[in-house]
């Protein structure tokens, strides 16, 4: 068990040192902003959706490990997915880091789960479920707000 917390581990220091799709998008269709305003976590979530499917996310933004590699791991396992399997990604996420009963999971998002599990770990630490879910908080409210750029905020 040891050797997989520490594998875990190394994975959200690597995304966290080295974030992936860390950059603003030229010409997104959707943006929302995320803030902690408890430990100072932000990050600005852009996508680029063709119809249903994303076809491009990416983050901008400044927080404890944990919260960037949230953003960045996000970011991987969002592209190319439809809104619905992003949704889908994101309650099977918050209800393990929760705690909560994800469900079943879909066939085709099996992998993209078991990407997101190494952040699983911060619900033993309830204070930085918030630094985990604050991405995909930003991601909800850019669909629900397009372009107008909301700001959510996690407390």
């Amino acid at each position: 068990m040891m050797d997989l917390r520490e594998l875990y581990q190394d994975i959200i220091l690597d995304h966290g040192r080295h974030p992936r799709n860390l950059r603003a998008l030229t010409n997104p269709t959707h943006l929302a902003r995320g803030h902690n305003p408890l430990c100072g976590d932000r990050v600005t979530v852009y996508l680029a959706l063709a119809g249903d499917r994303i076809e491009d996310v990416s983050f901008e933004g400044r927080g404890c490990a944990i919260s960037t590699a949230a953003a960045s791991l996000m970011t991987e396992v969002l592209k190319g997915k439809t809104i619905d399997q992003a949704r889908q990604l994101f309650a099977q996420f918050h209800a393990k880091v929760t705690g909560g009963e994800p469900g079943d999971v879909p066939e085709a998002l099996a992998e993209e789960v078991e990407r997101l599990e190494p952040l699983t770990g911060v619900r033993a630490y309830p204070v930085r479920i918030k630094c985990a879910t604050l991405p995909w908080h930003a991601f909800e409210a850019a669909l629900k707000t397009g372009l107008a750029g909301a700001t959510v905020k996690t407390e």
